[in-house]
Parts: structure tokens; C-alpha cells; sequence
């Protein structure tokens, strides 16, 4: 069996947590997102966000980071198994990408992703699509994030 056909849709994966820390949040605002009320506390009291928060790219960042991790254990137990490894490919985007609300200094966010679609390339043979809607909460249950994306993965080993 190949790992292709053990993609079941509408499966929940929880991927890990990610604390936001003030520091975090003003070092990735530094280097990738320089606006004011992601570098300056007290001036972001003053904005509609009312408080320090984090970019949405990072609160993006943080996922893929956790999303790589799991999937690197997923492949252990998968290999320790004797089965042979999965040809991931790449992905061809990502859609519908929603910060829905702001992620402050001192969060906690959980993300997971749910498997929303699973068919074969109609241009990539041997090639199959996977769509995924990711979701992201803070640490009382309210989403923070939410997006859907895809990826190939290849139909046979």
C-alpha cells in the first residue's frame, strides 16, 4: 500500500502548539514585517489592534514550522514500518488565507490541519493532489488563523 492511499479525507491532524513571546514577535517584525504595531508596544495600544500582536506572516511561519516537524515524525513511524518514503512534491499554493483575529504578545496558538480534498493530476501522471484547511487558535479556543492549501504527493512508490 502505498502512502497515497492512506490519505483518508476529513482527518484532523493536530500539529503542535507555538508560544508568541514579545521578543519573537518584534525580532521576526524586525527582519520580515517592519510595521509599527508589530515593533512598538505602546504605539500598538494606540491602533485598532489595541495591543502588541504578531505579523500574520509569522503567525503563518509558526505553522509551516510545526507542519514540517510533524510530518518528519509522521515519516519516522512510517519508515520504521519497512515502508518506503513518500515522494512529496511541491505545493501550488495556498488560498483563502484569513488572520480573523490579531495574536498577542504572550499566546499560545494550536494549529491542525484537516485533509478537505484528495485526486489524482489530471496534467501530473503518477502525481495526486491533496487539499488541507488549516486552522489556528489562540489559547481559549478562538481561531486566529485559517487557510486552505494543497500539495502533491506522488500516487505510488
Amino acid at each position: 500500500m502505498s502512502f497515497w492511499d492512506t490519505i483518508e479525507l476529513g482527518v484532523d491532524y493536530e500539529l503542535g502548539s507555538h508560544h508568541f513571546s514579545a521578543r519573537e514577535i518584534l525580532d521576526f517584525a524586525a527582519k520580515y514585517d517592519p510595521q509599527r504595531f508589530h515593533l512598538d508596544p505602546d504605539l500598538a495600544k494606540k491602533t485598532l489592534f489595541g495591543g502588541h500582536c504578531a505579523s500574520g506572516w509569522h503567525t503563518t511561519a509558526a505553522y509551516m514550522k510545526l507542519n514540517v516537524a510533524w510530518r518528519r515524525e509522521m515519516l519516522k513511524a512510517w519508515l520504521a514500518d519497512g515502508k518506503p518514503m513518500p515522494n512529496f512534491g511541491p505545493s501550488p499554493g495556498v488560498k483563502n488565507i484569513r488572520w480573523t483575529r490579531p495574536v498577542y504578545a504572550g499566546d499560545t496558538i494550536a494549529y491542525r490541519h484537516r485533509i478537505s480534498e484528495k485526486r489524482e493530476s489530471k496534467s501530473k501522471p503518477g502525481w495526486g493532489i491533496i487539499g488541507f484547511a488549516v486552522e489556528a487558535t489562540n489559547q481559549d479556543g478562538a481561531p486566529v488563523m485559517t487557510f486552505d492549501g494543497a500539495a502533491f504527493i506522488a500516487t505510488s512508490e
